[in-house]
């Protein structure tokens, strides 16, 4: 029996009927797949947050019980004294007695520090590597892979070792330098705001310097030579044309930058006494020997810190995500 021209025509759009049903139910189980993953993944990094915030409103007896008591009735002293500045007595329902007077606890202070070293840290380490990175970029020189090599390296050194360099170096540059230009007993370096920012910007100077050099990477080198035809400088043809299209890649390494500014410990607790510590090292102090770790405090203090970075990433991360992709596909 012959199939007339129609038929077979009504038997192709069924065939593609189906053909456009089964990929279309493929794609929904692709998506509840890779949503069901992703749910587990935030999960996963989001609970040890979420738990903390939980333990920072709720008594201390609370705390530490087994199995855990996830939700209690909420109370909200630990934040008045560490927020408030309050006279730490008032706990009534923390179960604790504090150890310190209301200033120990006052995070107000050390928050500021760490925004004040955070931003300034981060401007200088960016200022600093963005012209580095294009001369690591454009320029060809005998030592240049050596020196990204070097860069690098300085990125896999842990941070314990700088540690009792760093504090020889900022004590003796005190006593036997700047004591005789100062007047003896100045500190210029350690516990200063100046030695905390100078740890701060070495910490972020090689990342950014080699994060900015991928960008530049990517920036044609036929604009460098189209604005020097033109009658630019080197420095004209970068301050005038280049970094415009690295603008992108810099708010990328200043976000990072000021993240691991702003998370920065071990070096800042070196070359910190009692002035200028920034959040991290001040929620150190909530451990002490003769009353154990107040855990209640500390964890009003740590989510406290968590909301100004998070309010900044809300805010910069269109520039964070554009930036982290460029140059990732290119036509």
């Amino acid at each position: 029996m012959a199939v007339t021209p129609l038929a077979a025509t009504e038997v192709a759009r069924a065939d593609a009927a189906r053909a456009a049903r089964a990929m279309r139910a493929r794609h929904r189980r692709e998506v509840i797949v890779q949503t069901t993953v992703a749910a587990i993944i935030a999960l996963i990094f989001f609970s040890p947050i979420v738990y903390w915030f939980l333990v920072s409103v709720k008594p201390l007896p609370y705390t530490m019980t087994w199995p855990p008591v996830i939700f209690s009735e909420p109370i909200f002293d630990w934040y008045q004294v560490v927020i408030l500045g309050m006279d730490p007595t008032i706990g009534a329902k923390t179960g604790v007695i504090y150890s310190g007077a209301a200033g120990d606890y006052y995070v107000i202070p050390s928050l500021v520090n760490s925004v004040v070293i955070g931003v300034l840290s981060t401007i200088i380490s960016i200022s600093l590597a963005t012209p580095s990175a294009y001369a690591l970029s454009r320029f060809q020189f005998r030592i240049r892979n050596n020196l990204i090599t070097w860069i690098l390296s300085t990125r896999m050194m842990p941070p314990v070792v700088a540690m009792f360099p760093l504090f020889w170096l900022y004590t003796q540059a005190d006593q036997r330098l700047f004591s005789a230009i100062f007047g003896k007993g100045t500190s210029v370096l350690y516990d200063s705001l100046l030695g905390v920012l100078l740890v701060h910007v070495v910490v972020n100077l090689p990342l950014s310097t080699l994060l900015l050099k991928s960008f530049f990477d990517d920036i044609p080198t036929d604009l460098d030579e189209a604005a020097m035809v033109d009658g630019c400088t080197r420095w004209q043809a970068f301050t005038k044309v280049i970094w415009h299209y690295a603008l992108p890649g810099m708010a990328a390494a200043a976000i990072l930058a000021f993240i691991t500014s702003w998370n920065e410990f071990l070096l800042t607790l070196t070359v910190t006494r009692t002035q200028f510590r920034t959040v991290p090292v001040f929620g150190s102090t909530f451990d002490v020997s003769a009353a154990g770790t107040e855990w209640g405090a500390l964890a009003a203090v740590s989510t406290t810190a968590m909301v100004p970075v998070f309010i900044f990433v809300l805010i910069v991360q269109r520039n964070l995500v554009r930036g982290l992709t460029m140059g990732a596909i290119k036509g």
